[in-house]
């Protein structure tokens, strides 16, 4: 087991998630801002290591506009001397890499121009794996997306699109369930049909479900995941309690999360934490799992 959070860390001084307005684009622009994201990525996960975090999701936002028309510039080997030095890194520590696009990755898409702007942006997360030198268990990580009024229609759109993607994307995406549309029993009927894995969101998983044991929801999506997969991934979080339904906490809930920990405990898995403080989260998280036999140490 590992355990990890996502794309930003406020501890270390510098924001790996730098962007620009799209009006403003020019090569030195975008260089720069490219070069800053790299940069900060080692210094979160030098940060990470030594603090025995060794899963981390990696903002999309690490190359600027990459998936977008308007880049004209090889940015895959402008920056070829940093990747390399951060895959070495990442290899070197046996970190474990995911990402996540943003929500306009709609693979069931009833308008294709969505979809196929979604498909350039999943193209470009797998680019950063490729050159990365990461192997099918860094995975990317989407929704199955809109119901449209006919939810067994678009469930039946992403399994032929998914099963028309390209090989390096395939082998990296799964699916996760999620807070209003897609429960985890209906992410398991896809994963049937198509051999996707599943990814576990505790928390969607609370706000949205239809009773089920979660012994045997975790036996259920478990089995999804193959040796070349690696360990299943989870995504965890819990309300927070002075928040609209389905608003992420700001800080880890102890008893909330040992007692996610208890009800898993016949379970291995990477823990992803959504959780809004980050590394001040998952370092509260280490203190707690040392006493968790599962728990990479």
């Amino acid at each position: 087991m590992k355990i990890g959070y996502t794309a930003l860390n406020w501890t270390i001084g510098c924001n790996g998630a730098k962007t620009f307005r799209l009006k403003s684009y020019s090569h030195q622009k975008f260089i720069e801002t490219a070069r800053n994201n790299l940069n900060c990525l080692l210094t979160m996960l030098k940060f990470n290591v030594e603090n025995n975090l060794l899963f981390f999701r990696i903002t999309s936002r690490l190359i600027p506009f990459a998936s977008h028309p308007v880049m004209d510039f090889d940015w895959k080997e402008y920056f070829k001397d940093n990747f390399n030095e951060i895959s070495e890194f990442i290899h070197e520590n046996g970190i474990r890499i995911s990402m996540h696009p943003g929500q306009f990755v709609v693979i069931n898409s009833k308008d294709p121009k969505v979809f196929e702007r979604g498909l350039n942006e999943l193209k470009y997360h797998s680019e950063v794996f490729e050159i990365l030198n990461l192997d099918s268990t860094a995975k990317i990580q989407v929704h199955v997306g809109g119901v449209y009024g006919d939810k067994e229609k678009s469930m039946g759109r992403f399994i032929e699109r998914y099963k028309k993607l390209d090989k390096n994307i395939k082998r990296r995406l799964v699916i996760e369930n999620d807070e209003k549309s897609y429960k985890l029993s209906e992410c398991l009927d896809i994963s049937k049909e198509t051999k996707i894995p599943v990814l576990f969101d505790y928390f969607h998983h609370e706000l949205n479900n239809t009773g089920e044991d979660i012994e045997e929801d975790f036996e259920n999506f478990t089995k999804t995941w193959k040796t070349k997969d690696g360990l299943p991934l989870v995504d965890y979080s819990s309300q927070n309690p002075e928040k609209a339904k389905g608003t992420h906490v700001e800080s880890i809930d102890i008893s909330h999360f040992k007692n996610f920990l208890k009800e898993t405990r016949n379970f291995d898995f990477d823990i992803m934490l959504e959780i809004k403080n980050k590394e001040t989260s998952a370092l509260k998280a280490v203190d707690i799992l040392k006493y968790d036999n599962r728990f990479n140490k």
